[in-house]
């Protein structure tokens, strides 16, 4: 029952004459019209993620970005992990094999904010299931060297075209692909007839994309290093080397590259997932610099000591020793699961193509990314393979070595000349 209360006005009308209209102010309160409640959730007024954005941009904060990741487990796709947790974005990401491998990412973003799908890269429902809460899909999942169970076209063309059909058909708005930087429909063979048939699954890979989401954003990065990378943990290993001599094509000195750092790649993924502008373009990863491999190649061997008196180290042309491509093809026979050093044909064949960086065709600095230079980050990440480790480095004993020069575009045009 409602309680009926006479305010302050009734008294005030009193006082005044009778030819003075009174005005009587009731407030009525009843179970049906009670006030609110101030802990009661409010209702939504839209159920678009972007207008959900909680927090000051921090991990315990929500960027309104639900992001998928295909190839988390990778090493481009921990550091993006790591990068869109900062930024507190929801992650779910879908892995194959043990789980272990895919959990040790849960402390990138916040208590609830990391989730785990089990996938496999055949199963579209398994797919489906994956990116149907997502409004960005990353796909990062790639094959550096193939397998009784993954052709190089399994994975960069029949696999990147079913995600990218799969996340259009559920409605995502952004598709990130990862791809690389010469890929091309025919590329120049160099020490295998037919060229790299990694770099041309590559392109398909991205006609196919284009094709299943015309407005999927594709990034081309050139050789990619940092810690746990296949690039200089590749030129460091033993297994590379040839009686502690470096086989390379044309001992290096007619291959350019121009290679970028992980993190890099990483914050221009998520930059491009936060900027709309970005849908349907197509952006280079490449570092800052140019060098010729041999110089690049030299300078690794002087961070890691290896150039020192008593190692002997050289660099020759592989074209004249059929015994390094025997081993080459020895290791893939004895090791198809996991090549040791990473030593295989496909590998050996790119090292020989030169990074072609197209006028026109913007670059990482056009999505807001400050390039590192590997003269500040290489000599840290060799630092574990360095001869004598332990000696103490402010005794002096060994000097810092030069860092390699950069090629010009007069000399490089010399080069093919």
């Amino acid at each position: 029952m409602a309680a009926i209360v006479l305010t302050r006005n009734m008294q005030l009308a009193k006082h005044h004459g009778s030819g003075i209209v009174g005005v009587v102010c009731l407030r009525s309160y009843s179970a049906a019209a009670a006030p609110p409640d101030p802990d009661a959730p409010r209702p939504l007024k839209t159920t678009n993620l972007a207008a959900m954005k909680r927090g000051t941009g921090g991990r315990s904060s929500f960027s309104g970005i639900v992001a998928t990741v295909f190839g988390a487990t990778g090493f481009v796709g921990r550091y993006v992990c790591n990068k869109l947790g900062k930024s507190g974005s929801q992650m779910i990401l879908p892995y194959r094999g043990d789980d272990s491998d895919a959990i040790r990412l849960k402390v990138c973003g916040d208590l609830g904010q990391v989730l785990f799908h089990f996938y496999h890269l055949d199963d579209p429902r398994s797919i489906r299931e994956a990116v149907k809460h997502s409004n960005v899909v990353i796909n990062l999942v790639g094959r550096d060297y193939e397998t009784k169970n993954f052709r190089f076209k399994d994975v960069n063309v029949n696999g990147a075209a079913r995600l990218a059909s799969i996340c259009r058909e559920s409605g995502v708005e952004r598709f990130i692909h990862l791809s690389a930087l010469n890929a091309e429909a025919n590329p120049k063979p160099h020490y295998i007839s037919g060229g790299s048939q990694w770099l041309k699954t590559k392109y398909e890979g991205e006609l196919m994309v284009r094709d299943a989401f015309p407005n999927a954003t594709i990034i081309r990065p050139a050789d990619i290093y940092g810690s746990e990378d296949r690039f200089l943990r590749y030129y460091a290993h033993i297994w590379r080397r040839q009686f502690r001599s470096m086989p390379l094509w044309y001992k290096g000195e007619r291959t350019v590259k121009q290679p970028v750092y992980v993190s890099d790649v990483a914050q221009a993924i998520v930059n491009a997932a936060k900027d709309p502008d970005t849908a349907g373009r197509i952006y280079q990863a490449v570092g800052p610099k140019r060098y010729q491999l041999s110089e690049l190649v030299d300078w690794f061997h002087r961070l890691m000591r290896k150039d020192q008196k008593g190692w002997g180290y050289q660099r020759y042309d592989m074209r004249w020793d059929p015994t390094f491509k025997l081993k080459v093809k020895f290791t893939n026979l004895i090791c198809p699961g996991a090549p040791i050093g990473g030593l295989h044909l496909d590998r050996v064949e790119r090292e020989a193509v030169t990074d072609k960086v197209l006028p026109g065709v913007p670059t990482l600095e056009d999505l807001g990314v400050q390039l590192t230079n590997m003269e500040d980050q290489v000599p840290w990440e060799l630092r574990p393979y360095r001869a004598a480790l332990y000696y103490d480095a402010e005794l002096g004993e060994f000097e810092t070595p030069s860092p390699p020069k950069t090629i010009a575009p007069r000399d490089e045009m010399r080069l093919f000349a």
